[in-house]
């Protein structure tokens, strides 16, 4: 494997932050609250130069802990265009916070099929909209892993009753996500990791239900 992925679940949802280390940098996907102690100690731990935090979509417990890591690391933060606006302006999604967000200067915004790297491992970005606008997976083919976010957890999708949710996309995303390999290793936001094969019966029951609710 070319990468190495540790999970650091943190916060009052015990959200997973990952840390993806190749042989040389790293990459912080969803810095959850109070996760920036664990992170650093395993990048000091490690000897690895953070070069990116990834967001998989823009509510709070996965984004809390960005300022903690851009007070020590000069990098940039990725994030969905249609989720951006969230970062930026913190709670124009309409989801209350439990702690106070600081909002972000800039964010870099990602699209639809992108590529991104850490050392020699590759992740496409695939917008899989549903819990939020701009929810997105990082997949490597390579690897058959899929970091989901609050996209996918294993027995279930994520909440689509928030302000910006839609069922009807995330009956589109889940079909999407039946498309991938079974032995696909999915690590969600929160939770325990599960793969593809185990949860595409359900998956492709709810999306054939979730895209009768298209809207009006």
């Amino acid at each position: 494997m070319s990468i190495s992925i540790q999970s650091i679940p943190s916060g009052p949802f015990q959200t997973n932050a990952y840390l993806l280390m190749s042989s040389s940098d790293a990459v912080v996907v969803d810095p959850s609250p109070r996760s920036t102690p664990k992170l650093e100690a395993l990048l000091k731990e490690q000897q690895k130069t953070l070069s990116a935090i990834w967001i998989t979509h823009s509510h709070w417990d996965h984004t809390a802990d960005c300022h903690a890591l851009l007070a020590h690391h000069d990098i940039p933060v990725l994030v969905h265009r249609f989720d951006a606006e969230n970062l930026i302006h913190p709670g124009s999604d309409g989801i209350p916070s439990w702690i106070p967000i600081k909002p972000l200067a800039s964010a870099t915004l990602l699209n639809d099929g992108d590529v991104l790297h850490v050392g020699n491992s590759s992740w496409i970005v695939l917008h899989t909209p549903g819990h939020s606008p701009g929810s997105i997976c990082l997949y490597n083919a390579e690897e058959g892993i899929l970091l989901t976010g609050d996209t996918l957890f294993k027995g279930t999708m994520g909440n689509i009753s928030f302000p910006t949710s839609s069922p009807f996309l995330m009956g589109q995303t889940l079909q999407k996500l039946c498309s991938l390999p079974k032995a696909t290793r999915v690590l969600p936001g929160h939770g325990p990791a599960t793969t593809i094969g185990a949860e595409q019966s359900w998956m492709a029951v709810s999306a054939e239900q979730l895209q009768d609710k298209e809207p009006s």
